[in-house]
Parts: structure tokens; C-alpha cells; sequence
């Protein structure tokens, strides 16, 4: 993957607003604990829901039920949204990435993703690996990737900033 460069947009930054390197935002990526992901539904309807993921090699990766209404949207339409940040206004930075959701089969690629799961989360999110789903429990889950198509940073307080990352 190419590492994009941000394009600040001076509409909607500060005075003196810099675009943040992409490695930074790539870092807020990999420590963000928590992600809301956007799907639609297939009467149109959005639906969003919170949920962990680990950024790995370029992509952000997350699990989910077969059964599930994100899984199950994803089935009709794999375009998402990945958003994290902080609930303040003068304060942090917020991320919204956009792209289409990959599933993840390759046993020896889930182990990889479930070393991560663990090392980032603890031994709770442990899963076991097998026919390409992670197991926890009685339960099994699907893994999708998402590589950025586009991605949306927000600073907030002063200066404000919005910028752009294109992945094309």
C-alpha cells in the first residue's frame, strides 16, 4: 500500500491548520479501541453499531457473527464506515474510514488477525482458528478487512482541522 497524502481542506480548518501525516493517523488507527461501523441494510435503512477491530497491514479488520445484522447487510452490500474518535469537541482527533469490507478465510492469515485480536484486547477476545472462522466459545464469526478507499480526519479544538487521504 502507498502511504496518501492528506489534503487539508481550509473550509473547515483553523488558520494555520496542518494536515497530520498519514503515519499518525495510521497510528490512531492501530490504538483505537473502538469502532463504529456503518452498513446499510437492505431496504436502504443505515445501521451502525459499535465493535473492536485491529488495523493491521494496511486495513482495518473486524469479526462478526454470520447471524448478525452487520453480517448480514454486508452479504447485500460490502460498503462501510469505520469511525473512532472521542466524544469532545475541543479536544482529539476522530477518523472516518471508507471502503469495502473483505472477507478473511485463510486460516493461517485468522491466526495471524486473532494474535493481534489478543494482544491488543486481552485474553477475552481469544479465538481459536478453523474452515476459515474464528471460534469463541460455541460461537463462530466471520472476519472482514477493510482497505481505505478514503479516509476523514477531524481535529478538534484549536486549530481545527478536516482532511482528506485518497487511496487511489
Amino acid at each position: 500500500m502507498r502511504e496518501p497524502r492528506g489534503e487539508l481542506d481550509a473550509r473547515y480548518s483553523s488558520e494555520g491548520a496542518t494536515a497530520p501525516d498519514w503515519a499518525e493517523v495510521a497510528a490512531l488507527l492501530g490504538a483505537a479501541e473502538l469502532f463504529w461501523i456503518s452498513t446499510v441494510r437492505p431496504d436502504g435503512r443505515p445501521h451502525v453499531t459499535p465493535l473492536p477491530a485491529v488495523w493491521t497491514d494496511g486495513a482495518l479488520h473486524f469479526a462478526t457473527g454470520p447471524a448478525e445484522r452487520k453480517a448480514l447487510n454486508l452479504a447485500q452490500n460490502p460498503q462501510v464506515v469505520l469511525t473512532t474518535g472521542t466524544n469532545t469537541w475541543a479536544a482529539g482527533y476522530d477518523v472516518v474510514v471508507e471502503g469495502e469490507a473483505v472477507r478473511v478465510a485463510d486460516d493461517g492469515r485468522l491466526r495471524e488477525l486473532a494474535a493481534a485480536w489478543e494482544a491488543k484486547y486481552g485474553s477475552f477476545w481469544h479465538y481459536e482458528v478453523r474452515d476459515g472462522f474464528f471460534h469463541h466459545g460455541a460461537g463462530h464469526a466471520l472476519v472482514q478487512a477493510v482497505a481505505p478507499r478514503t479516509v476523514f480526519g477531524f481535529g478538534k479544538g484549536e486549530p481545527f482541522s478536516q482532511t482528506r487521504w485518497r487511496f487511489d
